[in-house]
């Protein structure tokens, strides 16, 4: 599955960028007074083959969970329960992202690829649908958390693949379920640590930059978590050029299949919102793996979390809005989804000077 996905992944239509730019032309406003929009609204005609491109609605937001053995380093102050805890509230729908999903009229889907605490079996078995009302969970565990990196590879190359897989199989069920865009989503404590070693491997930054403190850790604690990285990519001396083995090293199960929803996506020609900087650094895995998969990212918000800067960086992408965020969840990205929209918009409703009687300059 990943090599045909892989595969599937194109360079962004040409002919049809150049009609959406020739169209922004024709409207009535003056050129380029949409700013980034207008940069966004050309992309993603290029992503779909068509000016102008679909609009980027229903929207789905898939919220991958797991856990981390790098955890017992003390590199969180929050007890690893708390992941199938906030588990259990994305599906009673009472956390941010879901109020977000809400007033976005996005759908949520929880997969659990990852999770060490048992899960709840209350419940129907969830499926990967497009209903804004009853988020959902879908039960792909790879194994109860990884490894803990700073003394061992986090995951075997086979367990990456499968999580990486999981992405691919959410990627394509939602988007056959309608979804026209895919927000990425979060849930994992410790994951900041995993993030940061990623972002460092792909982008070759010093671990103390590329590492925040997540969910607000004091000076001990960061300090504790800016050396276990150093350490790790040492032990472990990932190469960016081989992707598997940066994920199966130092990453997350929920890092790999966010990588997997990127590529997934991609290959159907469908956009991505990405989150924070745990979505960031599973994009950094996708563009090493396809580099043409960046033309379906769009960076929905700068987090605090200074590795989702240096990933944004790398990638080339300009983050839509910058509120100091840095929950996860998906939060960030839903925020940013009516920018999104509204770039397609202008597109598809906005008159021409011709149209509109309008006298040009």
């Amino acid at each position: 599955m990943l090599e045909t996905t892989i595969a599937a992944i194109g360079p962004l239509d040409e002919t049809a960028m150049a009609a959406a730019r020739e169209l922004h032309g024709r409207l009535t406003k003056p050129a380029g007074s949409l700013g980034a929009l207008e940069d966004l609204s050309v992309r993603l005609a290029g992503l779909a083959g068509a000016c102008p491109p679909p609009l980027p609605e229903p929207a789905a937001v898939a919220i991958f969970a797991g856990d981390h053995g790098v955890h017992a380093q003390g590199v969180s102050p929050w007890p690893q329960e708390v992941t199938a805890q906030m588990i259990g509230n994305f599906l009673a729908g009472g956390a941010v992202v879901n109020a977000f999903a809400r007033q976005a009229g996005a759908a949520v889907t929880v997969v659990d690829v990852g999770v060490a605490t048992p899960l709840p079996e209350s419940g129907e078995p969830a499926t990967a649908v497009l209903d804004q009302g009853v988020p959902r969970l879908v039960r792909a565990t790879v194994r109860p958390g990884t490894r803990d990196l700073s003394v061992t590879a986090a995951l075997t190359r086979d367990e990456a693949r499968a999580a990486l897989e999981t992405g691919i199989r959410v990627a394509g069920e939602l988007v056959d379920a309608g979804a026209r865009i895919l927000l990425t989503g979060d849930m994992g404590i410790g994951n900041t640590t995993p993030a940061a070693a990623l972002v460092a491997a792909f982008t070759g930054a010093d671990p103390a930059d590329a590492t925040g403190r997540g969910t607000g850790v004091d000076d001990p604690t960061y300090r504790r978590k800016v050396e276990v990285v150093r350490g790790a990519l040492a032990r472990h001396r990932p190469d960016p050029a081989d992707p598997l083995g940066v994920l199966a090293a130092v990453g997350g199960l929920e890092h790999a299949a966010l990588a997997g929803l990127v590529l997934g996506a991609a290959a159907r020609r469908v956009p991505v919102l990405l989150d924070g900087v745990i979505a960031c650094s599973a994009a950094l895995a996708a563009a090493a793996f396809a580099p043409d998969a960046v033309g379906a990212m769009v960076a929905g918000h700068r987090s605090a979390e200074p590795g989702a800067t240096l990933a944004l960086r790398r990638l080339g992408l300009d983050p839509l809005v910058d509120l100091g965020l840095r929950l996860g969840e998906g939060t960030g990205a839903l925020l940013a989804l009516p920018v999104v929209t509204g770039a397609v918009r202008v597109l598809h409703e906005v008159a021409t000077f011709d149209s509109a009687g309008v006298s040009e300059k």
